[in-house]
Formats: structure tokens, sequence, C-alpha cells
């Protein structure tokens, strides 16, 4: 039984921003921004999981970015052939490997998010400071809330 929508303007207005944001997203915005270049591909989004997760191993990279274990073992073997990330054997479990930054690899995401932060000033640089705290504190609780949800009913 599906719970009951609601139908404020509010509701629909953060619904249709989320719907922008996906789109602007998929036609890569910021990567046209940048100057379409992606540093060194999908290694990319691999130094982002292992950024915000580390120590994280395979399936973990494989959870974070919802694909499979193959997927995730292809990307992870660029990123480290790439000089981006470093595999280490987990001194509690030596059956596991962790993944680690290199120096490369925090420098390129370092680099990427100046680089996101800067295009951030640029849409908020008309906001007052107080527009930008409030946002960056309700924007951070929303993203937490998806975070938490689980499928199912």
């Amino acid at each position: 039984m599906e719970s009951p929508v609601d139908d404020s303007p509010e509701v629909a207005a953060i619904e249709r921003a989320m719907v922008a944001l996906r789109r602007s997203q998929r036609r890569r915005t910021l990567q046209r921004l940048r100057g379409g270049e992606v540093p060194r591909g999908a290694s990319f989004d691999v130094l982002d999981v292992i950024e915000a997760e580390a120590p994280v191993d395979v399936r973990g990279v494989a959870t974070s970015l919802s694909v499979d274990q193959p997927r995730a073992s292809k990307l992870v073997a660029q990123a480290v052939a790439d000089g981006l990330a470093r595999r280490e054997a987990d001194q509690a479990d030596g059956r596991r490997t962790l993944l680690f930054l290199t120096a490369d690899g925090q420098a390129m995401v370092d680099e990427a998010h100046r680089f996101r932060q800067s295009v951030v000033e640029r849409v908020t640089g008309d906001w007052t400071p107080d527009e930008r705290a409030e946002f960056a504190r309700l924007f951070a609780r929303f993203a937490d809330g998806f975070t938490r949800l689980k499928p199912g009913p």
C-alpha cells in the first residue's frame, strides 16, 4: 500500500529541482564547465568513493557506485594502474584488500573539490551569507535523508 503523497507546492518544487539536477548531471554540466575533459575517465568515481569511505574494499566500491563486483574490480584496477589508488592488505583480515588514494589520487580529488566549490560559489554568488548557510544546512540534511532510505515496503 502506497503512502499518501504530500502534494504541497514546496514538495513539488523540490521534486522538480531534483529532476533538473539529475538531468544536469546526466548532461555532464560540470564536465562542460570545466572544458569537457574528465581526468582519467571512470576512475574518478572510484576516487570519490575511496576518499569518502576509506578504508574501503572492492565490494564497498561496488555498493557505493551501484555496480556489480566485476565492474567495480575493473574500475579499481584502472585507478590503481593510473597510479591514483593503491591496494593494501587489511591487517585485521589478510584475505581482504583495502583501497587508499595515492598522492596523485588525492591531488586529483582535491582539485575536483576546488572546482566544484567554485561552481557552487558562482551559483550562489548573489546569495547572502545567511542564505548560503541555511541552504547548506538544509541541503546536507536532505542528502543525508536519501542515504538513510532503504528499498522495500
